[in-house]
């Protein structure tokens, strides 16, 4: 009975085989918000700019569903910090004699140095993670990827980049390793 069990684990795919296989993909709506919409559509236009699979609006035709949540942040970082040294000396001294007259001695010392720095800076942060889904309900591929953004475009956009660039690579790995290994 063992040796029947052992046989049958050696005869199913390796794990990574069901992403080769994929050909038409359907993208699922993601959770979080508005910025969530907005991340679907970068990365259908991502995933469609691959030609790498045939993209459908019917989850019903699809070999896989990409699923996920997404997040599009815009905030300002305050930073507020303050220095100061003072150093302050006085002295005085008063005489008065019948003899010599008035007299007097006075020494004033001031020294002063505040500063301060206040910076208000704008960011901007996206964030997806996202799993691809076969029909039994398998998560055969997932990834997070975030970004501040990159020089030419806005952090979602490179997000939808990251995620796209790296199912492109893992599914490019999982092909030639299955590939390589038909006789």
């Amino acid at each position: 009975m063992l040796a029947a069990a052992s046989l049958a684990w050696a005869e199913t795919p390796e794990p990574a085989a069901p992403l080769a296989q994929i050909r038409r993909v359907y993208v699922d709506q993601l959770s979080g918000g508005e910025a969530a919409a907005q991340m679907r559509d970068l990365l259908i236009n991502s995933l469609h700019n691959t030609k790498l699979f045939l993209l459908t609006e019917n989850p019903e035709r699809a070999d896989a569903i990409l699923r996920g949540s997404a997040e599009d942040l815009i905030y300002t970082d305050d930073f507020a910090s303050s220095d100061g040294v003072d150093l302050r000396a006085s002295t005085g001294a008063s005489r008065s004699t019948r003899d010599s007259g008035i007299g007097s001695r006075a020494l004033s010392v001031s020294v002063g140095d505040d500063q301060k720095v206040s910076i208000r800076e704008r960011k901007h942060e996206a964030m997806a993670a996202v799993r691809l889904v076969n029909r039994e309900g398998d998560v055969i591929w997932s990834t997070t990827q975030e970004s501040n953004g990159a020089k030419f475009r806005g952090a979602s956009a490179d997000v939808a980049e990251k995620v796209t660039r790296q199912l492109v690579e893992d599914y490019g790995r999982v092909k030639r390793a299955t590939a390589g290994s038909i006789p």
